[in-house]
């Protein structure tokens, strides 16, 4: 092979695989060897999305509505998603703030496309979902980790983003609910950390994915307190959680008019516009009351419940009660260190890797979310599974010498 061959870009090659897709890919494999495997990998619903949204899809196709769109997506719905801002968040939006991209990944992807540039520093607070820090990586940013923990509810205080800023900081990241924790922040906590964030004049990436799903208190949007904290956030939303459309892939976001410009010429010469027809689908999702949203939402702190009582009847495992979202994150320190047959369980890897062969259950290591102390298994499966998932992890921490 010559070295033109074999030359390919220091910062793709950097980049791993996401981890919770390998999860789930190995999980999906021994299934199909016939193995019982409980998956709680995935980050998807596990219900079907609503027939009103795929009726909307399908008589789309069928009325020919298969061309291409603009770049940044349907007029109508930008105007839907204006709509959706004003009526959840009382946010006055324009259709030329909103960016409609292939899913929410790939819309916070051209976010930093579109402002960061190499050397810039991103914030980060940890645990963090797995791509953020890689995207910010790949566009030569540089992730800068602040550290949370079970004790701290997994929140980033307003001490600790000021300590973090320096005069390279472009952004911070936050995440609420989280992915993958469940956390949520209060009011007050994102009003002291919007200070902050005014007064050192820096971005910050809102990501609200989850924003549906939220059990026992309020979804705020840190874009609403405020006129000068609105003017420095990128709002990222999209239709895969809520709406459990995780394959139509729709995202989206609200910024200023003149980085929405940016990221249509970006997204022009790379994906091209969304589906056509998942955009119709996305319409009917926010233009029809969401009564199956909220079926689902119900059912999710049902085994959210039942999840987390459970792990924290086992000895060795802790876990707080997430806020948002549908994924528990439990705290494993007190049994890494601890051996089964094939040897010491040094981190969340070796946890889960053992976890998968000796009692078929798929989770992700806290490692991918820079948490090696914790695993995060998801709710979004049936009651029965996360009942056998309790029963296979108890036997298997019972094991553990």
């Amino acid at each position: 092979m010559t070295t033109k061959q074999s030359a390919y870009s220091t910062l793709g090659s950097s980049i791993d695989a996401s981890i919770t897709m390998s999860v789930t890919a190995l999980a999906n494999q021994l299934k199909k060897e016939g193995k019982s495997v409980i998956s709680m990998s995935a980050g998807e619903p596990d219900f079907d999305t609503p027939d009103y949204i795929k009726s909307a899809a399908i008589e789309a196709i069928q009325n020919g509505k298969t061309k291409y769109t603009a770049a940044a997506g349907l007029p109508e719905l930008k105007s839907a998603i204006c709509e959706k801002f004003k009526a959840d968040q009382h946010l006055d939006f324009t259709p030329d703030q909103i960016v409609v991209s292939c899913g929410a990944k790939h819309t916070i992807f051209n976010i930093l496309m579109a402002t960061i540039n190499p050397g810039d520093e991103v914030i980060i607070p940890t645990p963090y979902w797995v791509s953020y820090p890689d995207q910010v990586a790949l566009l030569g940013g540089t992730p800068v980790f602040v550290h949370t923990s079970d004790e701290s509810q997994f929140k980033i205080t307003p001490e600790q983003l000021k300590s973090a800023i320096t005069d390279r900081t472009k952004m911070v990241i936050l995440n609420s609910p989280s992915n993958p924790t469940g956390m949520v922040y209060t009011r007050d906590e994102l009003q002291a950390l919007a200070d902050v964030i005014v007064a050192n004049d820096i971005w910050v990436l809102s990501d609200e994915i989850y924003e549906k799903l939220v059990y026992a208190q309020e979804h705020v949007s840190i874009a609403q307190l405020g006129s000068e904290i609105a003017e420095k956030t990128l709002l990222v939303n999209g239709h895969s959680k809520a709406f459990s459309m995780t394959g139509w892939r729709i995202g989206y976001c609200a910024v200023p008019s003149s980085l929405a410009t940016v990221m249509s010429r970006i997204q022009s010469h790379t994906t091209s516009n969304p589906v056509s027809f998942s955009q119709w689908g996305a319409i009917a999702a926010l233009t029809t009351p969401l009564d199956a949203v909220y079926e689902m939402r119900d059912a999710f702190q049902r085994r959210r419940d039942l999840l987390v009582d459970g792990l924290n009847a086992i000895d060795g495992i802790r876990c707080i009660k997430p806020e948002g979202a549908f994924y528990a994150f439990p705290n494993i320190s007190e049994l890494l260190g601890r051996s089964t047959a094939a040897g010491p369980i040094k981190d969340s890897v070796a946890f889960c890797q053992q976890l998968l062969q000796d009692q078929l259950i798929a989770a992700v290591p806290g490692s991918g979310f820079g948490a090696d102390d914790y695993i995060r298994l998801s709710y979004a499966t049936s009651d029965d599974a996360i009942k056998q998932a309790l029963d296979r992890l108890q036997t298997f921490v019972k094991g553990l010498n």
